[in-house]
Formats: structure tokens, sequence, C-alpha cells
């Protein structure tokens, strides 16, 4: 199993349209739209898990192709990174010096 980044997306596309636009390539396990935490509106980023020979065959057809108004990029990760928030220190919460 592979997981694919895509981005560039249309900013009207659901995770349905994800969907049906990889299952052209094979069987889609899972597909992802990230959205902005302020808003709830997507932004243009997803993820597909597809099986190797399937995501393989997708990258080589998606990968730089138009779609609606927008060039797609399509391409395999190497495991999410995920980061974590900033915790912001206050020179209150810093030790006292000797």
């Amino acid at each position: 199993m592979k997981t694919l980044y895509v981005g560039n997306l249309p900013l009207d596309f659901s995770e349905a349209d994800i969907r049906a636009l990889f299952s052209n390539h094979g069987t889609v396990h899972a597909a992802t739209l990230i959205l902005d935490r302020r808003t709830g509106r997507p932004r243009g980023i997803g993820f597909v898990d597809m099986e190797d020979r399937a995501a393989q065959q997708a990258i080589a057809t998606l990968n730089h192709k138009l779609c609606g108004d927008r060039i797609l990029l399509v391409n395999e990760t190497h495991g999410r990174t995920w980061r974590r928030p900033s915790r912001s220190r206050s020179k209150h919460s810093r030790p006292a010096a000797d």
C-alpha cells in the first residue's frame, strides 16, 4: 500500500471527487482532503491510499494533469510528518536562575 500526496487540487473538490479521479487507476482504500483549521474550507491538498501498482499508474497518469483550472501534483509520500503545535514559553514559565 502506498500513500500519495495530491497537491494543487481545485478548491471545490470533495473527498468523493478525489476518490472518483483516482479510482480510474485502481481501488482507493482511503482519500483524505486537508481542510483549513480556521475556515473549514479545503486547502487544495489531499492524500490517497492505493495498492502499489495502482499508485504508480495514478502518479504516471495524473501528475501534471490539468484538472479544472489547476495542474495537479501527484507523488508518493514517505510517511506523513505531522507537526506538533508550538508551545510559546513566557518568561514566567522559565525556571528561576540561582
